[in-house]
């Protein structure tokens, strides 16, 4: 694999989740949890953010960044403080993608979050399916409770 795919994809995406961010009516809409819906588009784009400076730079880039994955989905932040995690998760991503070669995706990842050993390449894609998928959460939240 080449990382250039892979941080195309993730600018991609990081870009998207900032506009889906930008688009809802209000500050207060991010935070809305529904019955029946357990997340808020706020909450998980915080959980994209952390998830992505945790298996990126915490544990690839040797970054100091400490996981609260509580917070993650159950605290709030402003918009703009959002919008800071979401670029600096940005920015970890792309720094560490721009770091690795073609065969550093074929190492082993240093953690086994699924219980087993898998290349890198493995986790990374996982990774960019996960914020793809929460990512079109976000969307079908916003356009669902934003009213």
């Amino acid at each position: 694999m080449k990382p250039d795919t892979l941080s195309q994809l993730f600018a991609r995406d990081f870009e998207t989740l900032e506009t889906e961010i930008h688009n809802y009516s209000s500050e207060e809409n991010l935070w809305i949890k529904e019955s029946g819906i357990n997340n808020s588009g706020g909450n998980l784009a915080l959980h994209i953010a952390g998830n992505l400076e945790h298996f990126f730079g915490s544990v690839i880039g040797k970054t100091n960044y400490i996981r609260d994955r509580e917070f993650e989905f159950n605290g709030k932040v402003n918009q703009e403080e959002l919008i800071s995690r979401i670029r600096s998760a940005r920015k970890v991503v792309n720094n560490v993608l721009s770091e690795m070669n073609p065969d550093d995706f074929a190492e082993t990842y240093p953690l086994e979050p699924f219980g087993f050993a898998m290349s890198t390449e493995f986790f990374f894609v996982h990774l960019y399916s996960h914020m793809s998928y929460h990512l079109g959460q976000v969307n079908y939240h916003r356009r669902l409770l934003d009213k």
